[in-house]
């Protein structure tokens, strides 16, 4: 199993609402959320949670990354229980599942193989065969605010992940480049992030190598180019948001990147009057914001205000 992760803030409620689903008869829950939201860190910290290692005598954690298709999430996940290979493991992987007693699969960014619309059906005809086995407790994570069809989810629904709050930002930030630093510059540079987790991440690890002063200057010239510090999607924040702006769903109502663009120069984002009343140059102005909401490239605030994330 994977380890834990080792900076971890800010999901309290989440946590303990996770455990009390998946604590349930064969629950079947749902982490949703931008990219870089962190999704993955909360499902390993629910992964190793005491009450679910108690409650599960077989934990699974299986990253979706590389499967594209149903066949191939089938093969994956087959690997994970230890399954020999073959064309097609699906009935296999069902098989092996039903004959055990009390396991957590955790399916991690199934959006890799669920977002396009060629092997979505393919995809829900998998997780539906998963949810008729009753001993089984799953647990997927998937960008976007929309979950799979064809699956009982347990309900009440958890709701798609929110950035974090400021003190758990602050704290963060903190367990990772220390305390030394000036807050009022820490609180500059926070406003950068949006409490946006991963882009908390990066940002703190650059302030520990290159210090504060230097990160905002550089941040007033390239924004989240500096941010962009891994090679994979989990550690760069413009790939990660480039993998939202790019999805099937976005492709097929592209007018939706226009209202993108006017949300990302409108701090207070906008009201449901404002969207309707504005005489915005954008056709289908109530499925752009539908398709930005469940991508998760745009989300409500307290207010109800419609707005994008800063780093986006």
């Amino acid at each position: 199993l994977p380890a834990p992760p080792r900076i971890f803030q800010g999901r309290g409620d989440e946590t303990q609402q996770l455990v009390q689903m998946l604590s349930g008869k064969s629950p079947r829950v749902a982490i949703l959320g931008a990219g870089g939201i962190g999704k993955t860190s909360l499902a390993k910290v629910v992964l190793h949670h005491p009450n679910i290692a108690g409650q599960h005598e077989h934990r699974f954690f299986v990253p979706c990354d590389s499967a594209t298709t149903a066949i191939e999430l089938a093969a994956v996940v087959g690997a994970h229980l230890g399954l020999n290979p073959k064309p097609n493991l699906t009935h296999t992987v069902i098989s092996n599942l039903s004959g055990r007693t009390t396991s957590l699969l955790i399916l991690d960014n199934l959006d890799t193989t669920w977002e396009s619309m060629a092997s979505r059906q393919d995809v829900e005809d998998f997780l539906a065969l998963l949810d008729n086995v009753e001993t089984l407790s799953l647990l997927i994570t998937l960008r976007g605010a929309e979950r799979p069809g064809r699956i009982n989810w347990t309900r009440p629904f958890l709701p798609p992940l929110q950035p974090l709050t400021t003190e758990a930002a602050m704290d963060m930030f903190m367990d990772i480049a220390d305390d030394v630093h000036a807050p009022e510059e820490v609180e500059q540079l926070l406003r950068f992030t949006d409490n946006l987790p991963l882009a908390v991440d990066l940002m703190a690890h650059l302030v520990d190598s290159d210090g504060c002063s230097n990160v905002l200057a550089s941040l007033e010239q390239e924004k989240t180019n500096i941010l962009s510090l891994g090679y994979d999607r989990r550690s760069n924040l413009d790939v990660s948001i480039g993998i939202s702006l790019n999805s099937p769903r976005i492709a097929a109502i592209p007018h939706a990147l226009d209202l993108l663009r006017i949300l990302s120069i409108l701090p207070d984002g906008l009201s449901d009057v404002e969207l309707l009343h504005i005489k915005f140059p954008i056709p289908g102005v109530l499925s752009c914001q539908g398709v930005l909401l469940s991508t998760s490239l745009a989300y409500l605030d307290e207010r109800n205000r419609l707005k994008a994330l800063v780093p986006i």
